[in-house]
């Protein structure tokens, strides 16, 4: 077998993600399968090849090369599967006639390539122009990578000196039907006191962590699940160690999506602890959806709970809203973008509707909205932030995604979320506490992370929390061997 062969042993998943772009059913990947790639290298360059139904595609790249081993490696892994992909989109494209709006980029984080253009030295326009001719990407997200890229370029810079922080809450009010994250009702309560318990002891030793690594706070985020949905007694503890224990980080965040988990107290406390910004998330203001969802609260009292913060004097509030939830028509998501603007929110995410394996919408098989709606649903997402004088900031796209498209953060000036970049760019570390909290650590020079994910199951996380500790100690403090560093 060939080096070329081998890197290409495990991407098949990736090339049913692109199959599945065009229309085509699992079965052309049941045995015969429809799509097989024919690999051949000659030291200087990678072609591959795909034939189905009398047409043919062909595509050749440079094979990388690095006088560092590992890190060749990873540059030609990389290169053979972006050309195998390619390769396929171009037959598939020719298939159908199908252009799918992002072309042939199947990964989450199209916003890297982008990013990787304007580094080698190409302006925005060039860098426009290569991502539409090598990916086929429609102009119009071409351009968009552009802005947030610009945008992107106005915050702190990350670096190897920094790390992020998640903790986790692992708890809501209910479960909503799109939901996959690790997080569950919070029920009689009878949990809260021991995961607090846990947590905190992880709090202190990732706060050792943190200091003997010698990396400084960037950011720092407060997540779920939904924190608010703690009791006030106990979300006001947890925001007093996470200020004791991570002082000094240029910015906070406090997920507080459902408004009827918000009180004047939680909010106080949030305000106290100097914490600047917290996310409500109605997903849409029609009741009626809202129900069929599960999300357990009216629209009134989004309203409410944005009052009851301006009163408090929080000033930042995130807005999140879904395109393409189940029934609801453009109408239903331009009334939606009406009550957005009346609340006048510091940032907005419009996210496009994805199902996830693990959410009742997909276990009770619902279909994915029709794409062509969906779009017209995320443009007018779109124009509404623009109006509010809002410029988008970051995006990521997922899997079983409506429409192929996209989710996409704005903030007003000033208000970009300095979190959301990194973890969507992954360009900074990220030391995680708590249930299913994912701690990353960057090797840029390589494009390389290595990951240390914590337990997802609450009661594993109870008795396991001590080795979740190890893992993150494992990851960032050096070694012996000299493979760690700062």
């Amino acid at each position: 077998m060939t080096e070329l062969e081998t890197y290409l042993e495990t991407i098949e998943p990736e090339l049913r993600v692109m199959t599945r772009l065009f229309g085509f059913p699992e079965s052309v990947w049941e045995e015969p399968k429809r799509f097989v790639p024919q690999a051949e290298e000659d030291g200087s360059a990678y072609r591959i090849t795909f034939r189905s139904e009398g047409r043919t595609a062909v595509c050749s790249a440079p094979v990388p090369d690095d006088p560092d081993e590992r890190i060749r490696t990873l540059h030609r892994k990389r290169a053979a599967r972006r050309l195998c992909k390619q390769t396929l989109y171009d037959l598939c494209k020719e298939l159908t006639g199908i252009q799918p709006p992002w072309g042939s980029m199947t990964g989450v984080r199209p916003t890297h390539l982008m990013l990787e253009a304007l580094a080698a030295g190409l302006s925005p326009e060039e860098a426009v122009r290569k991502l539409t001719e090598e990916f086929d990407v429609t102009p119009e997200r071409a351009e968009l990578l552009a802005e947030i890229a610009g945008e992107q370029r106005k915050l702190p810079p990350p670096g190897d000196r920094w790390m992020d922080v998640y903790i986790g809450i692992p708890f809501c009010t209910t479960r909503c039907a799109y939901c996959s994250f690790s997080s569950g009702e919070i029920g009689d309560g009878s949990l809260v006191a021991p995961y607090m318990s846990s947590l905190e002891r992880e709090m202190r030793a990732c706060a050792g962590i943190l200091r003997e690594s010698g990396r400084t706070i960037r950011a720092l985020y407060i997540g779920g699940g939904t924190p608010t949905a703690l009791p006030e007694d106990a979300f006001a503890a947890l925001l007093e160690n996470t200020v004791t224990l991570f002082p000094g980080a240029m910015e906070y965040t406090v997920e507080a999506g459902r408004p009827d988990t918000l009180t004047r107290g939680k909010l106080r406390a949030i305000r106290e602890a100097g914490i600047r910004r917290i996310s409500i998330n109605p997903q849409t203001m029609n009741d009626r959806t809202l129900e069929a969802i599960g999300r357990a609260h009216t629209a009134q009292q989004v309203r409410d709970a944005y009052a009851l913060a301006r009163e408090e004097q929080i000033p930042h509030i995130n807005m999140d809203v879904i395109a393409g939830l189940p029934g609801e028509t453009e109408k239903d998501f331009a009334y939606t973008m009406e009550e957005a603007q009346k609340l006048h929110p510091e940032s907005l995410t419009v996210h496009t509707l994805a199902i996830k394996r693990s959410s009742r919408m997909s276990l009770e098989n619902h279909p994915l909205p029709d794409g062509g709606m969906t779009a017209n649903m995320v443009e007018m997402g779109r124009e509404t932030a623009r109006e509010m004088g809002m410029k988008p900031y970051y995006l990521y796209r997922q899997k079983y995604m409506a429409g192929n498209l996209e989710n996409t953060g704005y903030a007003l000036p000033g208000h970009a979320c300095l979190y959301n970049v990194d973890i969507m760019e992954e360009t900074s570390h990220i030391l995680a506490m708590g249930a299913g909290g994912i701690s990353k650590r960057i090797w840029p020079e390589e494009g390389h992370i290595t990951r240390a994910p914590n337990v997802s199951n609450l009661r594993d996380y109870l008795t396991r929390t001590d080795e979740m500790i190890r893992r993150k100690e494992e990851l960032f403090l050096p070694d012996p061997a000299g493979q760690g560093g700062n």
